[in-house]
């Protein structure tokens, strides 16, 4: 401390009025802090609310061509997530993404390289995840069970011809750095599943709601909008307010002991060079 020496300070704040002013201070300290991380509570609250909010109207809102929401190379960006969107093409590859568990049940899911007739973006791919089925009636290599009924084998097929896809958007998942047989990978990464496809892609994907024509797989729930929410702001701010309060009533005490042992000082050299 300029000015003041550690045996000076601490002369100053073992005062009994410094140590009580210290008992109010950081009554005071605590309160802000308390105030905080309740502002802080309520800036989480405000914003799972407001991402339930969005997940409703969301699901609920009319389908709108691809091209509106996400173009190729895009990046994909909070206000695009769960958004509903419409995309025709020709569906080709196909991969399955194992060990995944849907309502509670384990599944593996069937995600299907969509590559787009018409528009801006054709010519372009983007994965889409089919649905799914139960793990016994996938092989370790990708495809059906040797055995499997007619069923599981139409399931698992790749519909030819053109269809026209309803579903809702979400981000790339996050690659998985795994070896996995043939025909299966760890995630729905779009940058992996375009280096394994070729062509140019987006930066998300679609969850299949409904297709023109149909598709006889179970379809999986639509994503969830949580996985994007944040606090409210408004509230951040009031909780980081508090904090700063807090921190300050304890800084100010800290200057008053200074100040009070730069005054004991400066006495101390007055009555020094009064009796000379």
């Amino acid at each position: 401390m300029t000015g003041v020496t550690r045996r000076e300070w601490v002369r100053s704040a073992s005062k009994p009025g410094m140590i009580a002013l210290l008992a109010v201070l950081s009554l005071v300290a605590y309160a802000c802090v308390q105030l905080g991380a309740w502002q802080l509570d309520r800036a989480a609250l405000r914003g799972a609310e407001a991402a339930r909010q969005t997940e409703a109207e969301r699901l609920t809102a009319d389908p709108v061509p691809l091209g509106e929401v996400l173009t190729v190379g895009q990046d994909f960006r909070t206000d695009q997530q769960l958004r509903k969107v419409n995309v025709a093409g020709e569906f080709r590859e196909q991969v399955i993404v194992p060990d995944r568990v849907v309502d509670g049940v384990a599944a593996d899911l069937v995600v299907t390289a969509l590559w787009i007739a018409s528009g801006p973006d054709a010519g372009a791919m983007i994965p889409v995840l089919r649905g799914w089925v139960a793990p016994d009636d996938v092989a370790t290599t990708g495809g059906v069970v040797a055995g499997a009924s007619p069923a599981v084998v139409e399931l698992l097929a790749v519909p030819a011809g053109a269809v026209t896809v309803t579903g809702y958007l979400t981000a790339s998942e996050k690659a998985i750095a795994a070896d996995f047989p043939d025909g299966m990978v760890g995630a729905i990464s779009t940058g992996e599943l375009a280096n394994l496809w070729g062509g140019p892609t987006f930066t998300g994907f679609i969850v299949l709601a409904e297709s023109q024509p149909a598709t006889a797989l179970a379809v999986a729930p639509p994503p969830s909008y949580g996985r994007t929410e944040g606090m409210n702001l408004q509230n951040l701010a009031y909780a980081g307010e508090w904090w700063i309060f807090g921190g300050f009533a304890l800084f100010l005490w800290w200057r008053i002991v200074r100040e009070d042992a730069v005054r004991q000082r400066e006495a101390a050299v007055l009555e020094a060079d009064a009796l000379r």
